[in-house]
């Protein structure tokens, strides 16, 4: 007797329901997330700049051990990558720094922080993805909605410090001086690069937390901070197990159709990415910042899949956050 397999379940809450849901969670957890997801690092790229007054690691500049306000954004962004359907989303919800030593809740970090180097970090991490609604897109339409989906796992980051030339060159071959490359410590202004390599798993907020898989995302960072601005870019792979491919490519034999066969999801990249932030201080207590991304799935495993049909998608997003209460302690934690 063959069974038949069993679909991820359909949403039974409304659109807002699903945000309202979601908002708590990210409230609870205490911070909006500062890395990806397999399926949109939306939330992340915003609430990245709530917490813009970190500082490169090995820098001492003093800050409150605690911080409470509000941040209010909106995003435009594919329902996941290969998608031609665009979703908007907007959030407005509170939120609390906290920088203890080991206990964090800041730029994407929640929990502990199990090391704490000059230039390595371990800690625990998380993400978080909007859903979308199978009805509104071509190819998915009869097929199980994609939930919202959380990711928490561990993250080790590298401080690569500041890459420039070296003032002193030494002899080349012919005599002549060459500028090798130096790995300099970054300082509170200036540029950094860092290496993260996030391994989480996904769990679907709208199916009871069912686990959907593992993600594994290793990102380029360059981050440069000059006055009141806050500026970055990353390069970054997503990486997926079987299950968690199967969410956005796979299709079961019971929800095949003519024109979309069924598919069988494998494990591997899902998606490259190049962003770009940027955030400015409107005063003291206010901060506007925006986002925005290019999703490639050239190259990808499931290129091939029937629910892919673009190659390349953007996201975009801007938003306004408020400090209520600092702390009068400060830290360099």
């Amino acid at each position: 007797m063959t069974r038949t397999p069993r679909p991820y379940r359909l949403h039974s809450a409304p659109r807002t329901a699903r945000i309202a849901a979601v908002a708590a969670l990210l409230t609870t957890l205490l911070a909006l997330p500062a890395s990806a997801s397999a399926q949109s690092e939306a939330a992340a790229d915003a609430a990245a700049a709530v917490d813009a007054s970190g500082d490169p690691a090995g820098t001492s500049r003093p800050r409150p051990l605690w911080e409470v306000g509000a941040v209010a954004f909106g995003t435009r962004q594919q329902a996941y990558p290969g998608s031609a359907l665009t979703v908007s989303n907007g959030l407005a919800l509170p939120w609390l720094i906290y920088r203890g030593r080991w206990l964090r809740a800041d730029e994407g970090t929640f929990g502990v922080r199990a090391l704490k180097t000059p230039r390595t970090e371990i800690d625990i991490g998380f993400a978080g993805a909007f859903g979308s609604s199978a009805s509104e897109s071509a190819v998915r339409r009869g097929m199980p909605d994609i939930g919202t989906l959380v990711e928490f796992g561990p993250r080790l980051k590298l401080n690569l410090g500041t890459l420039d030339a070296s003032s002193e060159g030494t002899p080349g071959a012919a005599g002549a001086a060459t500028a090798p490359l130096a790995v300099r410590s970054p300082t509170p202004d200036g540029l950094r690069w860092r290496l993260a390599l996030p391994l989480r798993g996904v769990f679907d907020l709208s199916d009871g937390l069912a686990h959907r898989g593992l993600s594994f995302e290793p990102e380029l960072g360059l981050s440069l901070r000059s006055g009141r601005w806050r500026l970055g870019a990353s390069l970054s792979a997503v990486i997926g197990d079987r299950r968690l491919a199967g969410v956005f490519y796979g299709v079961d034999p019971v929800f095949a159709t003519a024109t979309r066969p069924a598919y069988t999801a494998r494990a591997g990249l899902i998606t490259t990415r190049l962003g770009f932030n940027a955030s400015t201080d409107l005063g003291p207590d206010w901060r506007v910042f925006g986002f925005a991304r290019l999703d490639s799935v050239a190259g990808a495993a499931n290129r091939a899949s029937p629910l892919v049909e673009r190659t390349r998608g953007t996201s975009y997003g801007v938003g306004l956050s408020w400090t209520w209460l600092r702390s009068e302690r400060m830290t360099t934690n």
